[in-house]
């Protein structure tokens, strides 16, 4: 599918229970698509709406109108209003996620939460770990951490974990919060190097980068996400 994700007219209000449950708009009349082998990017000031797409199109925030369609195997999937079965298979299958922050259980090793996905889909464990030791490899993270849990790391070595196990596997779509944030400019360069190759496979990334190095780097394009506003007209 040339298209593998579409938003259309998409919104999204938080409720303020602490505050007499005053409602809160934070984006409107969300629409956009990414293609296959395209590296889009969601610019736009600190508090414009940007992450708030991001969750919606993983499923974390649901969203109060519009769809968000993704190709998932044979299926057109709209995400907005998709049972929270159908939301996990599509992330198990489609749709990754490199967050800002990394969430694991407790003593896994580095090794294990990585090759984990990968796991998930059916690689024999071995391979699995095999392929995750190479991007750990090249993330330029200490052999000597692989055997230990990643919750003692540092925040840049937590993230490398985080971003090698979004990039293991072969997901058609794959969104990425910040991913180098925490990162020397070496890793930066790998990072950039990792997202130029999921292009080059045919993958849709849609990704937050307030460096702008990185930005420039990665973007085909930039989606203004001031355009979606709440009270500015649409398009």
């Amino acid at each position: 599918m040339a298209t593998p994700i579409v938003v259309s007219e998409v919104s999204k209000s938080f409720t303020m229970h602490l505050r007499d449950g005053i409602l809160l708009p934070v984006v409107a009349n969300v629409s956009f698509a990414v293609k296959a082998g395209e590296c889009a990017v969601l610019g736009g000031p600190s508090g414009a709406g940007k992450s708030s797409i991001l969750k919606m199109l993983y499923g974390n925030y649901s969203a109060d109108a519009g769809q968000i369609i993704v190709r998932h195997g044979d299926q057109l999937i709209d995400l907005a209003s998709a049972s929270p079965r159908t939301v996990l298979a599509v992330r198990r299958d489609t749709i990754g996620y490199v967050s800002q922050f990394l969430r694991t259980v407790p003593r896994v090793s580095a090794l294990d939460v990585v090759a984990e996905p990968l796991v998930t889909l059916g690689t024999d464990r071995e391979k699995a770990r095999e392929r995750a030791r190479d991007l750990l490899a090249s993330l330029n993270l200490p052999e000597r951490l692989w055997s230990l849990p990643p919750a003692t790391f540092s925040g840049g070595e937590q993230q490398r974990v985080n971003i090698a196990r979004g990039f293991i596997t072969p997901h058609p779509v794959l969104l990425l919060d910040e991913p180098t944030a925490s990162l020397d400019a070496k890793n930066r360069e790998v990072v950039v190097e990792m997202i130029a190759r999921k292009k080059s496979e045919g993958a849709a990334l849609l990704g937050i980068f307030h460096d702008a190095d990185v930005r420039e780097a990665v973007a085909d394009r930039v989606i203004d996400v001031t355009g979606f506003a709440p009270g500015k007209a649409a398009a």
